[in-house]
C-alpha cells in the first residue's frame, strides 16, 4: 500500500499528527481541558466557510479563527458572572452555526464540508505535509520550551504565580497552540473528530504510566501508532481514513482500560 506517493504523504501526516496531538493532549487530559478541545475544533467550522466562500485558503481562516476563539474564551472565562463550560457553549454552538449557513451558501457545499468535518488525508499534497511538518515543528518547540511552567500551572496555579510564572499568558498560550493544533489535525481527521486524538492518546498513557514523562512519551507513541494502523485499516477494508484512525485510538484505549482492570483484581 505504501508503494503510492499519495499513501506515503498520509503516512508521513499522520504520524506528525499523531505525535502532536499525543505531546499536547496530555496536558488536555491532565487540566481536563477536553471540552474547551470540542468547543476550539468546532468553533474552527466558521472559519472555514468563511475561507471557502471568499477565495481565501480555509486552513488559514480556520486557524485565525480558532484562535480568536480560543482566545475569546480565555477572555470571557474569567469573568465572574458566567462559568467557562457555558462561554464554551455559547462560542461553538454559535461558530458551528455559522459555518453550516455559510456552506449552504455556496453550490455544491455538502462535499467541501464533509471534507473538512471528516477529514480526507488520501489527498494531501507534498506542499501541504511540508506546512504540516513545519507547523508541528514550531508548536512542539513550545511545548517543550514551557512544559515545566504548564505542568507547575496544571498542579497549582497560586503556587506558580509565586514562583513569578506570568499564569494567565501562559493559559492563553497554551489555548492558542491548541487552537492551531486542531487546524492543523484538518486533513487528518477532521473537525469533529481531531478532539479524539487530543484525548483518546493521552488518556492511554495516563493508564499505563504515572510518570509524567513517560506519559508524554507513551501518548505521543499511541498517536502515531493509531495513525498508521487506522490509515491500513482504511486502506485494506475501503473505509474512511480519518474515522479509522480514531477508531483504532479508542479501541486501544478500552483495551489498555480491560487489561488494568483484569491487572488490578489479580
Amino acid at each position: 500500500m505504501f508503494e503510492f506517493a499519495f499513501m506515503q504523504r498520509a503516512l508521513a501526516a499522520a504520524v506528525l499528527v499523531g505525535l502532536l496531538c499525543g505531546v499536547l493532549g496530555f496536558f488536555v487530559v491532565l487540566r481536563r481541558l477536553a471540552f474547551i478541545g470540542v468547543g476550539i475544533s468546532h468553533s474552527a467550522i466558521g472559519g472555514v466557510a468563511i475561507g471557502i466562500l471568499a477565495g481565501w485558503s480555509p486552513i488559514l481562516t480556520g486557524g485565525v479563527f480558532a484562535v480568536a476563539v480560543a482566545l475569546g474564551i480565555a477572555l470571557v472565562s474569567h469573568s465572574d458572572h458566567i462559568s467557562e463550560d457555558t462561554v464554551i457553549g455559547v462560542f461553538f454552538s454559535g461558530s458551528m452555526a455559522l459555518g453550516i449557513v455559510l456552506f449552504s451558501m455556496k453550490s455544491g457545499y455538502q462535499q467541501d464540508l464533509f471534507s473538512y468535518l471528516f477529514g480526507n488525508v488520501l489527498a494531501i499534497s507534498t506542499g501541504e505535509l511540508v506546512a504540516l511538518a513545519c507547523a508541528s515543528a514550531a508548536i512542539m518547540a513550545v511545548v517543550v520550551l514551557s512544559f515545566k511552567e504548564h505542568l507547575l500551572i496544571a498542579f497549582d496555579e497560586e503556587v506558580a504565580a509565586a514562583y513569578g510564572h506570568r499564569v494567565v499568558a501562559l493559559n492563553v498560550l497554551l489555548l492558542v497552540v491548541l487552537a492551531l493544533t486542531v487546524v492543523i489535525g484538518v486533513r487528518l481527521v477532521g473537525l469533529l473528530l481531531i478532539q479524539a486524538l487530543l484525548v483518546v492518546p493521552a488518556a492511554i498513557a495516563a493508564l499505563l504510566a504515572a510518570n509524567f514523562r513517560w506519559q508524554v512519551l507513551l501518548a505521543a507513541l499511541v498517536g502515531s501508532l493509531s495513525g498508521i494502523l487506522g490509515l491500513v485499516l482504511a486502506y485494506h477494508f475501503d473505509l474512511a481514513a480519518g474515522g479509522s484512525i480514531v477508531i483504532v485510538a479508542v479501541m486501544l484505549f478500552f483495551i489498555t482500560l480491560l487489561a488494568r482492570l483484569l491487572v488490578g483484581r489479580s
